[in-house]
């Protein structure tokens, strides 16, 4: 069998943050829908904002700029681990050539931030990889490929970060 190149080079998308972040949660890269969408989360499998509305109260279904505004406002920012990569569709798994952002000149820049949060094993694992001494806390995947855990056993893990607001 011929090894396939892996899939095209995209940017991932900006930081969504207002001047005070107390969390930071990076994801590892967007899937090919948030992408398409330009929005953290775009896939509506993925239960991400489903989790927030119930932990800070942002509903899932408003649109996006409401629900980044609200995350703004609870000082809460969204942003990646890395900048770029090569992959095809949108499982972790297919990552390829991985670029970080520069998560160690966002935290520097934003002093006031207490937690940052890792959606899952793989975002941690380039996070470990990429910016060793920063302190971290890793949390189950919101994905719909992590299926082992209900939402509500998500959503329990997930709270951890409600108490550092």
């Amino acid at each position: 069998m011929i090894p396939t190149e892996p899939g095209p080079v995209k940017q991932g998308l900006v930081p969504v943050s207002g001047r005070d972040p107390v969390i930071l949660i990076l994801g590892s890269y967007p899937s090919v829908q948030s992408l398409e969408k330009n929005e953290y989360y775009g896939n509506p499998q993925n239960q991400f904002w489903k989790i927030l509305e119930i932990l800070f109260r942002i509903d899932h279904t408003a649109p996006y700029i409401s629900r980044t505004a609200l995350l703004i406002q609870r000082q809460i920012a969204l942003w990646d681990v890395l900048f770029t990569c090569s992959r095809d569709g949108s499982a972790d798994t297919a990552i390829r050539n991985p670029v970080p952002n520069d998560i160690r000149g966002f935290v520097l820049d934003h002093p006031t931030i207490r937690c940052i949060a890792l959606n899952g094993n793989t975002a941690g694992h380039y996070f470990k990889k990429m910016n060793p001494g920063l302190p971290y806390i890793i949390l189950p995947s919101t994905s719909s490929a992590n299926a082992r855990m209900t939402l509500a056993q998500k959503t329990q893990s997930w709270a951890c970060i409600s108490r550092d607001l």
